[in-house]
């Protein structure tokens, strides 16, 4: 996980950022300004910065090749706005931020921009895996019927998921037993892949499935579902 530095004059802001990266793991470190935000970059070393534009005192874009000038830019910046310009963000890049972020910022695009920055690669030859998740259902006359994980959610439409294959991609389900029992057999699997594959974080998890947070944890203690238990995978 990395340490990141979330520079934004909004408190709002700041908090949501902060909790999201928290979430998945990361250390964050919090400026309002730019002072605030020079003496975080000396004291904590940053393996990325998420820096806002438009701040009352010294503007990102002002901070950012005071940064490059003084050879201080050895992390990713990521640069925040809703008001910038297509110039703006131009401009930005050639001064050598990495990437920029138009607010109000979803979490997938905030997370995918985070992990590319961390990568060092270029957010326009990112792309989002999309394989499918293969469920063997059995108990049938014929051969077994494999689908993705949604499509035996919805009536066998195939739907590909952005997951990718792992230990607990298959899982054999008995069919002949009440429809209920073999829903929550099924939801309870689910679920536990996807803690599995998100290393236990919720936020992903609610994301990935679409459910919100509080929805999600009432349905997973009505499943049984262990939440450590993808937390340990995680750290395994």
């Amino acid at each position: 996980m990395a340490n990141i530095l979330v520079v934004d004059d909004e408190l709002g802001i700041r908090d949501l950022l902060s909790e999201i990266l928290n979430d998945e793991g990361h250390t964050i470190d919090l400026a309002e300004n730019a002072a605030q935000a020079r003496a975080a970059r000396l004291r904590t070393r940053p393996d990325l910065v998420l820096l806002d534009i438009w701040m009352p005192d010294t503007d990102g874009v002002t901070l950012l090749k005071e940064w490059s000038t003084a050879g201080l830019l050895s992390m990713p910046v990521i640069m925040m706005s809703g008001h910038a310009t297509i110039e703006t963000a131009v401009e930005a890049t050639k001064i050598g931020a990495h990437s920029f972020l138009e607010k109000p910022i979803t979490m997938q695009k905030l997370l995918k921009a985070v992990e590319a920055g961390l990568s060092r690669t270029p957010i326009g030859a990112v792309s989002l895996l999309r394989k499918p998740v293969g469920v063997v259902m059995s108990g049938l006359p014929a051969k077994p019927v494999e689908l993705t994980v949604e499509a035996a959610m919805t009536g066998g439409q195939t739907i590909p998921a952005p997951v990718e294959m792992g230990p607990q991609a298959r899982q054999v389900f008995e069919l002949d037993k009440p429809l209920r029992d073999a829903r929550d057999e099924f939801e309870k699997s689910y679920f536990e892949f996807h803690l599995a594959k998100e290393g236990g974080s919720m936020t992903r998890v609610a994301e990935k499935t679409g459910l919100e947070r509080t929805h999600l944890y009432r349905k997973l203690k009505q499943l049984g579902v262990d939440l450590s238990r993808g937390k340990r995978g995680s750290a395994a």
